[in-house]
């Protein structure tokens, strides 16, 4: 591959799809499969980055649509690139702001998210709004959506913008990600097919517009200002829904395109995602890495690394540690609960995370009851190592030829608390 990034497979799973291999970018390797922080607003909430290394953490994705509209591309661009920014040094990727067409425009202020399942609030709340715009925001949607691409109004103050892909190309070019999405249109998974269908078709026009966008001299692709010339690798997206032919028609469509890896978007039923990844993963190149956007279930893991895809992003470990959810190889516990004010052992016993090391439940129950701050630090700190260090497992499952096994020993015993 060109641009300073390349695919190496290490080990295949027997009769599955599934492999071990390393994918290397200008900033660094990154062992597959891999779960991704996610660093919505160049941030991983609530950690510095030398915390989000130690939980081993590889790479980390920046929003494209938030960063745009605070602090702005330019800024980011300036200070040397997303990884510089945030003081990151490893390797950085940004989705393309598509998953904000959906969140904003489909599923405003609705309890739907991309996969369906038991529902989540996707509305915003809108702080700092006068009470007009709040009013009318509370009523439309943010986002109206054309073949060309997307009008919509900033959740920060009701001002207008648009995205399109060249847009969203030059945006992302100049946050300086190693790793950067097509801009696509993600579905909401209660859509008809018709719609699925011209939003499928959409989204492909729109991947060969991001790639002619990438390549010609108007948006420059090498990364400015990082002391030398870096280039950056392009992943065209996949969507289609929860239909098999569309979703083998696009994922036909993009793979004829000289993308460096492919994305697989959301939008279909939780229990048919390993199916719905196994059509496109069964259609695309092998020897190109595989990204499966927003998807963080633990079980949902499992089906995809044996479906073959190598990395993964999810804002659920960060999002669930700030509520006091937290993870543990029995399943979720909610730290507030009464039993855990005098349980002075650690959330995980075997667990190799700094909170685990260091604390008690007691302790994590008590930030928590306090609303301290430092809870949702250590909380964060021990849903992500959770999350990596699962991912890690199964990478090193693949390779030792025991990747069924592992899950079906992890899955026998996980939800049982």
């Amino acid at each position: 591959m060109q641009n300073g990034f390349s695919f190496q497979i290490e080990k295949k799973m027997s009769r599955q799809l599934g492999r071990a291999g390393v994918l290397h970018t200008p900033h660094g390797n990154i062992e597959t499969p891999a779960f991704v922080a996610i660093g919505t607003k160049a941030t991983v909430k609530a950690l510095a980055p030398d915390q989000i290394k130690n939980t081993g953490a590889q790479v980390v994705l920046g929003n494209t649509y938030h960063l745009y509209l605070e602090p702005g591309e330019k800024i980011v661009k300036k200070a040397g690139g997303i990884g510089k920014f945030m003081g990151w040094n490893g390797p950085t990727m940004t989705d393309s702001g598509g998953f904000q067409v959906f969140s904003l425009g489909a599923a405003f202020g609705k309890r739907t998210s991309k996969v369906s399942q038991p529902p989540m609030l996707i509305g915003r709340k809108h702080r700092g709004l006068s009470g007009t715009t709040k009013e009318r925001m509370k009523t439309e949607a943010l986002v109206k959506i054309d073949d060309y691409g997307v009008n919509f109004r900033s959740y920060k103050d009701g001002s207008e913008h648009r995205f399109t892909p060249e847009r969203s190309i030059e945006i992302q070019h100049a946050l300086g990600a190693d790793i950067i999405f097509a801009f696509d249109e993600c579905t909401s998974p209660h859509a008809d097919k018709a719609y699925q269908r011209r939003a499928m078709e959409r989204t492909h026009r729109w991947a060969a517009r991001c790639l002619a966008a990438h390549i010609f001299d108007r948006h420059p692709m090498s990364i400015k200002n990082m002391g030398t010339e870096k280039k950056q690798a392009l992943f065209g997206i996949v969507q289609g829904g929860r239909y098999e032919d569309l979703r083998k028609e696009n994922a036909r469509a993009i793979w004829k395109m000289n993308f460096d890896g492919f994305g697989i978007g959301g939008s279909f039923e939780k229990e048919d995602m390993g199916n719905a990844v196994r059509w496109v993963n069964e259609i695309l190149p092998e020897e190109k890495p595989r990204h499966l956007l927003g998807i963080g279930g633990v079980a949902d893991l499992f089906s995809a690394v044996e479906n073959g895809c190598d990395t993964f992003d999810c804002v659920s470990p960060t999002r669930e540690a700030r509520t006091g959810s937290l993870y543990t190889k029995k399943g979720r516990v909610n730290i507030t609960n009464a039993r855990f004010r005098t349980d002075f052992s650690p959330l995980e016993k075997d667990c190799p995370c700094y909170t685990c090391i260091n604390f008690t439940r007691a302790y994590l129950a008590h930030l928590f009851r306090s609303q301290e701050l430092l809870g949702y630090t250590l909380a964060s700190i021990h849903n992500l190592s959770f999350f990596i260090g699962l991912v890690k497992n199964m990478r090193t499952a693949i390779l030792d030829g025991k990747f069924k096994k592992y899950k079906d020993g992890f899955l026998d015993t996980y939800g049982k608390i």
